[in-house]
């Protein structure tokens, strides 16, 4: 199965902000209710030990509340972490939302691009369910400029090009069904785009059969970089791990100098 770049609704400039926020803040509860990230958690942890920090600056973040049980395992072994949440479209009331249920989140208010981020921004660049968003040459950027900057960054996906994902991703409108009275803060429009006029079941449909048909298998993640310059200079690791209900594929790289 070719990796296919069709459009999300989430990608576009034109789709209102509160719908784009209603789909993420369901992805956010879904990854924090099934500990969607449990068998990562040591793969940062050595990462951000390795790399001789304890902050990770988050690229893509959506509202950011996805990260928060992901926050509260690490801890535990790094009690000085910091996650900065950085977005293209940043989402500020939901960022301080998460910020509310921990205080060690922060966040960038002006838009980041992946692609060039910011100097000021130190540490650990993490991708979460969002490298499949930017085409070979975008992504290539991405992972360039981590290289570039002499930083560590760690990507992973939760979902594959295969059937099984896309059949699972067939299933996600009972999901949202099921999930939208329980996701706080409660909003009387999440309610209305969920049960009323259905927007935000049929958006989570499309949109994850499309991430699902552009995720990068682990072949085409190597292939990203072997074609960075100076890539020589990493460690690279790549693979997938089974964790919580399903697969998380990962890619995690650090200078060898470090």
């Amino acid at each position: 199965m070719k990796r296919v770049h069709l459009f999300e609704f989430g990608d576009q400039k034109w789709f209102p902000v509160f719908l784009r926020n209603y789909t993420t803040d369901f992805l956010q509860f879904l990854s924090n209710k099934t500990k969607m990230y449990k068998s990562i958690v040591p793969l940062l942890e050595d990462t951000l030990k390795i790399s001789k920090t304890e902050t990770i600056i988050d690229l893509a973040s959506g509202g950011g509340g996805g990260l928060l049980w992901l926050n509260s395992e690490i801890k535990k072994n790094i009690p000085g972490l910091k996650i900065v949440l950085t977005d293209f479209y940043p989402n500020i009331p939901a960022f301080r939302q998460t910020k509310m249920q921990s205080d060690n989140f922060e966040f960038y208010e002006q838009p980041v691009d992946a692609r060039k981020v910011p100097p000021e921004l130190k540490g650990l660049r993490t991708q979460f369910l969002s490298l499949h968003h930017f085409e070979p040459d975008d992504a290539k950027l991405i992972l360039q400029n981590a290289v570039d900057s002499n930083t560590p960054i760690a990507v992973f996906e939760a979902q594959e090009r295969s059937f099984p994902s896309i059949i699972a991703m067939l299933l996600s409108p009972i999901s949202v069904i099921l999930t939208t009275p329980f996701i706080k803060p409660f909003k009387t429009g999440r309610i209305i785009f969920t049960y009323i006029i259905p927007i935000v079941p049929i958006v989570v449909l499309w949109d994850g059969i499309v991430s699902s048909l552009r995720t990068y298998s682990t072949n085409e993640m190597q292939e990203l970089v072997d074609g960075l310059e100076n890539s020589e200079k990493y460690i690279w690791k790549i693979d997938r791990i089974k964790s919580g209900p399903g697969t998380i594929l990962y890619l995690i790289g650090y200078n060898k100098l470090i």
